[in-house]
């Protein structure tokens, strides 16, 4: 069964989707991972993403989906997959479609979780990074012990290059852009669950469990 979230950067998906994968099972398959590992191991589709990255350009859709079934292919999927930076586009979620009914694997839910751009921003512009042991920080919702020092392995926290406010409305730009009208395609198929994530991070994870478990037992009746 598969799973994608949607949102705008800072909406929480990533935090969601990590407490899904501790109390169902899920797997999480990142598309931007998986093309680092392609070109780490060297393989024919590697060395072609690697051309792509090597010139600057952005990776064709085919191939994104190309490194994905191949993943899929794989198995070790658990109960589940949460689709992390797939699709993006609305071609994108064309060739997943295509790719799903070619090998009967079933897209069991959309869970669009909505924020508003305020909320968006305070969210991004408090995110603080360990570059050490890679641990996650929120100046008001999650604070270090120690101002600007990481409580794992006390290394100086940083701000991450996409969090800068000019990278962050650039995000937020491409967001609107090209991953916004993804809202209304799974709409139309009636497979899209909006969750309110303004909220503190509990409130919002209790919506999108229930969510999640609904969705869940209609791919098991077939709905």
């Amino acid at each position: 069964m598969i799973w994608i979230f949607l949102g705008a950067p800072g909406a929480g998906k990533g935090t969601q989707a990590e407490r899904l994968r501790e109390d169902f099972g899920f797997v999480s398959v990142s598309t931007g991972e998986m093309l680092r590992e392609a070109m780490r191991a060297g393989s024919e589709l590697g060395k072609t993403v690697q051309e792509y990255v090597t010139r600057g350009d952005l990776v064709p859709d085919d191939l994104v989906a190309a490194v994905l079934r191949e993943r899929l292919a794989q198995g070790n999927t658990g109960n589940g997959v949460i689709l992390d930076g797939f699709p993006r586009t609305v071609r994108q979620a064309e060739i997943l479609e295509e790719m799903l009914a070619k090998h009967c694997w079933q897209l069991c839910g959309v869970l669009y979780l909505e924020a508003s751009e305020e909320v968006v921003l305070q969210r991004l512009g408090g995110r603080r990074n360990c570059p050490q042991c890679g641990a996650n920080y929120h100046v008001v919702t999650m604070p270090p012990k120690v101002e600007g020092v990481c409580d794992r392995c006390g290394a100086e926290l940083v701000i991450r290059p996409d969090d800068a406010p000019e990278a962050i409305r650039k995000r937020l730009e491409v967001y609107h852009q090209q991953t916004k009208p993804l809202i209304a395609f799974y709409d139309q198929r009636g497979i899209l669950e909006r969750i309110d994530a303004s909220g503190e991070v509990d409130e919002v994870y209790q919506a999108v469990k229930d969510a999640v478990s609904r969705r869940w037992q209609k791919c098991l009746a077939g709905e």
